[in-house]
């Protein structure tokens, strides 16, 4: 089962995607913002040359655990990949609160330049979000933390 993981923010789109076995994630590519329906189409284009089978979306929680303004624009545009899918791909949501503090601490210690740490940070928490997703899927049984949309 491949999967695609999401970190999608205002400005970019962080993809990273997992092995054929999904076991592990890796950093795929940063999408730079077009609008929501440029975007959804640059996704599915991926998720069809990846075959992927899973899409999971970051979806920024409130450090409460509520949703608020960002996690609500996460909504929106997973509403419009959901509309521009041309297969059924399954859409989940993982909890990524941490995951760009989390991306950073990596990339400062493998001693990456700003202007490189900038340019990956995206890609690199998407890869948190589906490595957390694939080690819950794997370790607890798809119960918990993500959700449908």
């Amino acid at each position: 089962m491949r999967a695609l993981g999401l970190d999608v923010g205002s400005k970019t789109i962080g993809v990273a995607i997992s092995d054929t076995s999904g076991s592990i994630a890796s950093a795929l590519t940063t999408l730079r913002r077009a609008g929501q329906q440029p975007d959804a189409r640059a996704i599915c284009e991926l998720v069809d040359t990846h075959e992927v089978e899973v899409i999971v979306v970051g979806l920024p929680l409130e450090l409460d655990g509520t949703e608020g303004h960002r996690s609500r624009r996460v909504r929106v545009f997973v509403s419009a990949l959901e509309a521009a899918q041309e297969r059924d791909v399954r859409l989940v949501f993982w909890d990524e609160r941490f995951s760009t503090a989390a991306a950073e601490r990596t990339l400062l210690e493998a001693d990456l330049s700003r202007k490189k740490r900038k340019r990956h940070i995206d890609a690199v928490a998407a890869q948190f979000i589906l490595q957390g997703w694939l080690d819950h899927e794997r370790n607890d049984g798809g119960e918990g933390r993500s959700s449908a949309p």
